[in-house]
């Protein structure tokens, strides 16, 4: 499938677009027709950047910075209802809300407000570039229910270090992660899908760096892993993982599940969880201890089934984690329950 890229909008959109890039997401495919890929290997994994002009946001005033998903090929860009409100309240590991999608574009207090209001009582907005890790510690340092991650994501690195911007972006995630609700790195790691051979070495070098950051700040990492396992698993052996280290939309199987949980990383499960074709991401679910266990909605993308397709939201949180008790065999408040625990664990508290 060919990513449509990003598109600016509200008032970041008149701003003179400079060469450079941010991320983005090619749609969902419709489940079933022939441009479905795998869990781990297609467009169902997870966001995928592309390229799109840089410098829209403004530095000091990172707020209006808005983008918005393609509706293009999508048979139904309405949001999906509110599910039952949880019983016990949860976190999002990991959503875009600076990204609008859908019929009808979300503001960030709304998307908030739908969240509580089933139970979702906080996320954590991550960021793949410089322009969207600003707009993230900007949401978090001005909302209470919101903790950023900044990061150069690993499709993004090549381009940068070929206008020769690498390390000056990644000084800026340094800046940005000394912010006291920035409390990880991500999303950073290596996506072999979407970067040829020649973009690896640049990959390798941002996420070495990001590892060293997430450790010089003290605070968590969020990995993108895409047709990378081995790479990313190696890496985090050589160079030291951090202390908290999530794999953000897990994409592995039962043994590298078994794995990351033996050294301590945290597997966080989205949406794709749901897919009839995801087999290997709920044999990886039955073999993750409780205590190693995220939820998130790696939102626009990645909403679960019944509803894939359609914009995702961190209101749809409770569909993925009912979802997973199921498959565990568990209460749904039970499994709530710890997920939340977990998340407090790697990310510290929403309410200061």
């Amino acid at each position: 499938m060919t990513p449509e890229p990003a598109r600016a909008s509200g008032a970041a959109a008149g701003n003179s677009p400079g060469p450079g890039i941010a991320a983005q997401a090619v749609p969902e495919p419709v489940e079933g027709s022939a441009s479905e890929h795998g869990p781990a290997t297609g467009p169902t994994a997870g966001s995928t950047p592309v390229e799109r002009p840089r410098g829209t946001v403004d530095a000091a005033d990172p707020s209006q910075y808005v983008r918005e998903r393609s509706v293009d090929g999508r048979r139904d860009v309405s949001y999906p209802p509110a599910p039952e409100p949880l019983g016990i309240p949860v976190y999002d590991n990991h959503t875009h809300l600076e990204i609008e999608d859908g019929d009808t574009g979300l503001s960030l207090h709304e998307q908030l407000e739908r969240a509580l209001a089933v139970g979702v009582h906080g996320v954590v907005q991550a960021g793949g570039d410089v322009d969207s890790s600003r707009w993230s510690a900007w949401a978090a340092r001005t909302q209470a229910r919101v903790l950023a991650a900044v990061a150069i994501h690993p499709n993004e690195a090549p381009v940068y270090e070929r206008a020769g911007e690498l390390d000056a972006a990644i000084a800026v995630i340094d800046e940005l992660a000394a912010e006291p609700r920035v409390r990880a790195i991500g999303e950073t790691g290596l996506d072999f899908f979407r970067t040829d051979a020649d973009g690896i070495p640049a990959q390798m070098r941002s996420f070495e760096a990001h590892i060293a950051l997430a450790k010089k700040h003290g605070i968590a990492m969020q990995i993108h892993d895409r047709d990378a396992h081995d790479a990313v698993l190696e890496t985090l052996e050589r160079v030291g993982a951090p202390e908290k280290t999530v794999f953000h939309c897990f994409s592995g199987d039962a043994d590298m599940a078994r794995l990351a949980a033996d050294r301590g990383y945290y597997l966080s499960f989205a949406g794709n969880v749901t897919f009839k074709n995801a087999q290997n991401l709920r044999d990886a679910l039955a073999v993750t201890p409780l205590d190693r266990i995220l939820v998130e909605t790696d939102a626009p993308f990645l909403t679960p089934a019944p509803y894939r397709g359609r914009p995702n939201a961190p209101y749809l949180i409770p569909v993925t984690l009912r979802f997973l008790a199921a498959e565990l065999g568990m209460d749904a408040d039970e499994l709530a329950a710890q997920i939340a625990a977990n998340t407090l664990r790697v990310y510290g508290t929403f309410e200061d």
